[in-house]
């Protein structure tokens, strides 16, 4: 693949973190042994959230068993889960004083159950820590599996999210080990237990137009999806799926008021990305000011 051609536009551009608050996030999480998808899927809000204070907890490993051309966490062999690992993940929790506990994984296709016990023990761990907090899980699609994600919701997250990352046509350009229809029945089986605030989320810039991404929302809808992020796609590296356009601040209003008028929850801009200011999109879900507004 050649570099990306196309240079980056000013809505683009964010200010540096400060070194300290990066360094202080980064020695806590070493200390716990921990690892976040802020910073294995290089997402560019991580310096934002490090400084607040925030993180997402990246589960089962650092290695995926899926190879998605637009993801920056590398593919390989993960060991067996870490029985401590969900202590871990606890004690990190009440370090940063959360309130909102965002817990996601690589996928695991290589575990019968994809890593669904191992997200509950995470869970619990972090209830016991911190009973007040709301939970939120980003999960992989199970490969499918029904009981793997009854698991997960019989242990009642707040907010139950598994992203669909495209749209339908671009599966086998982005995601060929993934299935569209099967993320959607996930969605629509956790949206049919009622237990959860049922979330998703997906990029832009790959090529799509406005009517895919319309229809997009609506199968979203039509899932029972009540929380819907959108963000732009950047691409990790010059082995990854090439930007087609930088989408304009202006476009992304339009998919949320779109998706507004469906009766979504609508996150949507240039760094939106699935669990960035997660606890506000839950308060908005559930029809509450957000802490400190």
């Amino acid at each position: 693949m050649t570099p990306d051609p196309l240079r980056k536009p000013p809505w683009l551009k964010k200010k540096l973190p400060r070194a300290e608050a990066l360094a202080d996030m980064t020695r806590l999480l070493r200390g716990h042994g921990l690892h976040t998808v802020c910073e294995r899927a290089a997402c560019p809000n991580r310096g934002e959230c490090f400084e607040r204070g925030t993180a997402t907890f990246l589960i089962l490993g650092d290695h995926c068993t899926r190879n998605c051309r637009f993801c920056a966490v590398p593919p390989g062999h993960p060991g067996p889960p870490d029985p401590e690992e969900p202590h871990r993940v606890a004690h990190a929790a009440v370090s940063l004083g959360l309130r909102h506990v965002v817990i996601t994984s690589v996928t695991r296709d290589d575990l019968s159950d994809g890593g669904a016990s191992h997200f509950v023990a995470c869970m619990q761990a972090v209830r016991r820590a911190l009973p007040e907090a709301s939970l939120e899980v980003l999960v992989p699609d199970f490969q499918g599996e029904a009981a793997a994600v009854d698991v997960v919701l019989a242990a009642r997250p707040e907010v139950f999210n598994h992203n669909v990352e495209t749209i339908p046509e671009f599966y086998a350009l982005a995601r060929p080990q993934a299935i569209y229809a099967r993320s959607l029945q996930v969605l629509r089986r956790a949206a049919g237990r009622r237990a959860s605030v049922v979330k998703s989320g997906f990029m832009v810039g790959l090529g799509e137009d406005a009517s895919q991404v319309h229809r997009l929302l609506e199968d979203l809808r039509g899932a029972g999806v009540q929380v819907v992020t959108i963000g732009q796609y950047l691409r990790p590296s010059k082995d990854h799926l090439e930007v087609v356009e930088y989408v304009p601040p202006e476009v992304f209003a339009g998919y949320r008021q779109w998706g507004e008028a469906l009766g979504l929850v609508v996150e949507a801009g240039p760094f939106v990305r699935s669990s960035y200011l997660a606890e506000a999109g839950f308060a908005r879900a559930r029809g509450l000011s957000a802490p400190g507004d």
